[in-house]
Protein backbone atom coordinates (compact mmCIF):
# COMPACT_ATOMS: atom_id res chain seq x y z
CA UNK A 1 0.00 0.00 0.00
CA UNK A 2 1.46 3.36 -1.05
CA UNK A 3 1.95 5.98 1.64
CA UNK A 4 1.09 9.58 0.72
CA UNK A 5 2.14 12.49 2.94
CA UNK A 6 -0.15 15.53 2.74
CA UNK A 7 1.53 18.79 3.77
CA UNK A 8 -1.06 21.53 4.22
CA UNK A 9 -1.93 23.94 7.03
CA UNK A 10 -5.66 23.60 6.26
CA UNK A 11 -6.40 20.53 8.37
CA UNK A 12 -9.99 20.23 7.15
CA UNK A 13 -8.84 20.12 3.54
CA UNK A 14 -5.91 17.79 4.33
CA UNK A 15 -8.23 15.40 6.17
CA UNK A 16 -10.70 15.41 3.26
CA UNK A 17 -7.87 14.61 0.82
CA UNK A 18 -6.71 11.88 3.19
CA UNK A 19 -10.16 10.29 3.39
CA UNK A 20 -10.52 10.24 -0.39
CA UNK A 21 -7.03 8.83 -0.90
CA UNK A 22 -7.69 6.17 1.75
CA UNK A 23 -10.90 5.19 -0.06
CA UNK A 24 -8.66 4.51 -3.08
CA UNK A 25 -6.42 2.21 -1.06
CA UNK A 26 -3.65 4.60 -0.02
CA UNK A 27 -2.25 5.10 3.44
CA UNK A 28 -1.96 8.78 4.36
CA UNK A 29 -0.24 11.07 6.82
CA UNK A 30 -0.77 14.77 7.42
CA UNK A 31 1.79 17.41 8.34
CA UNK A 32 0.56 20.96 8.95
CA UNK A 33 3.90 22.60 9.73
CA UNK A 34 6.25 23.10 6.77
CA UNK A 35 9.22 23.28 9.14
CA UNK A 36 8.51 19.73 10.35
CA UNK A 37 8.09 18.18 6.90
CA UNK A 38 11.68 16.98 6.44
CA UNK A 39 11.61 15.38 9.90
CA UNK A 40 8.35 13.60 9.03
CA UNK A 41 9.89 12.28 5.83
CA UNK A 42 12.96 11.08 7.74
CA UNK A 43 10.66 9.18 10.13
CA UNK A 44 8.81 7.51 7.28
CA UNK A 45 9.62 8.12 3.66
CA UNK A 46 6.41 8.52 1.65
CA UNK A 47 5.84 7.18 -1.83
CA UNK A 48 4.57 10.63 -2.84
CA UNK A 49 3.90 14.01 -1.25
CA UNK A 50 1.03 16.42 -1.80
CA UNK A 51 2.37 19.84 -0.86
CA UNK A 52 0.66 23.20 -0.44
CA UNK A 53 2.59 26.40 -1.21
CA UNK A 54 1.16 28.97 1.17
CA UNK A 55 1.44 28.63 4.94
CA UNK A 56 0.77 31.21 7.68
CA UNK A 57 4.51 31.56 8.27
CA UNK A 58 5.27 32.28 4.63
CA UNK A 59 3.36 32.55 1.36
CA UNK A 60 6.22 30.70 -0.36
CA UNK A 61 7.08 28.06 2.26
CA UNK A 62 5.93 25.24 -0.02
CA UNK A 63 8.44 26.21 -2.69
CA UNK A 64 11.21 26.10 -0.11
CA UNK A 65 9.99 22.77 1.26
CA UNK A 66 9.86 21.31 -2.28
CA UNK A 67 13.49 22.29 -2.82
CA UNK A 68 14.50 20.81 0.56
CA UNK A 69 12.69 17.57 -0.26
CA UNK A 70 14.46 17.34 -3.63
CA UNK A 71 17.88 17.97 -2.04
CA UNK A 72 17.36 15.43 0.75
CA UNK A 73 15.08 12.85 -0.91
CA UNK A 74 15.55 13.33 -4.64
CA UNK A 75 13.37 10.43 -5.68
CA UNK A 76 10.19 11.31 -3.76
CA UNK A 77 7.62 12.71 -6.19
CA UNK A 78 5.96 15.95 -5.08
CA UNK A 79 2.58 17.15 -6.33
CA UNK A 80 2.17 20.86 -5.66
CA UNK A 81 -1.46 21.56 -4.80
CA UNK A 82 -2.16 25.20 -4.09
CA UNK A 83 -4.37 28.25 -4.32
CA UNK A 84 -1.39 30.53 -4.93
CA UNK A 85 -2.76 31.62 -8.32
CA UNK A 86 -5.97 32.80 -6.67
CA UNK A 87 -4.09 34.85 -4.08
CA UNK A 88 -1.28 36.11 -6.29
CA UNK A 89 -2.09 36.22 -10.03
CA UNK A 90 1.28 34.78 -11.03
CA UNK A 91 -0.03 32.06 -13.30
CA UNK A 92 1.97 29.11 -11.92
CA UNK A 93 1.36 25.93 -13.87
CA UNK A 94 3.00 22.67 -14.93
CA UNK A 95 5.12 24.65 -17.39
CA UNK A 96 6.93 26.26 -14.43
CA UNK A 97 8.28 22.97 -13.10
CA UNK A 98 12.05 23.10 -12.89
CA UNK A 99 14.51 20.66 -11.25
CA UNK A 100 16.09 23.48 -9.23
CA UNK A 101 13.53 26.23 -8.70
CA UNK A 102 10.26 24.24 -8.65
CA UNK A 103 11.22 20.56 -8.35
CA UNK A 104 7.78 18.98 -8.47
CA UNK A 105 6.34 16.35 -10.80
CA UNK A 106 2.87 17.86 -11.01
CA UNK A 107 1.02 21.09 -10.23
CA UNK A 108 -2.70 21.36 -9.45
CA UNK A 109 -4.75 24.34 -8.36
CA UNK A 110 -7.13 24.47 -5.40
CA UNK A 111 -9.94 24.03 -5.25
CA UNK A 112 -9.58 20.74 -7.03
CA UNK A 113 -11.70 17.78 -7.86
CA UNK A 114 -10.57 15.13 -5.37
CA UNK A 115 -11.21 12.26 -7.76
CA UNK A 116 -8.97 13.98 -10.33
CA UNK A 117 -6.37 14.39 -7.60
CA UNK A 118 -6.52 10.64 -6.91
CA UNK A 119 -5.97 9.93 -10.60
CA UNK A 120 -2.95 12.27 -10.59
CA UNK A 121 -1.54 10.48 -7.53
CA UNK A 122 -2.00 7.11 -9.25
CA UNK A 123 -0.24 8.43 -12.36
CA UNK A 124 2.63 9.85 -10.28
CA UNK A 125 3.11 6.57 -8.43
CA UNK A 126 2.99 4.57 -11.67
CA UNK A 127 5.59 6.86 -13.23
CA UNK A 128 7.82 6.59 -10.14
CA UNK A 129 7.65 2.78 -10.28
CA UNK A 130 8.76 2.82 -13.93
CA UNK A 131 11.87 4.81 -12.96
CA UNK A 132 12.98 2.22 -10.40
Amino acid sequence: MAYILIVDDDTTFAEAVGVVLQSHGYETGIETDPDKTIGRIEERKPDAIILDVMFPESDTAGFEVARSIRRSFGDVPVLLLTAVNQTFPLGFSNTDRDPTWLPVVEFMEKPCDLERLCRKVADILASARKKV
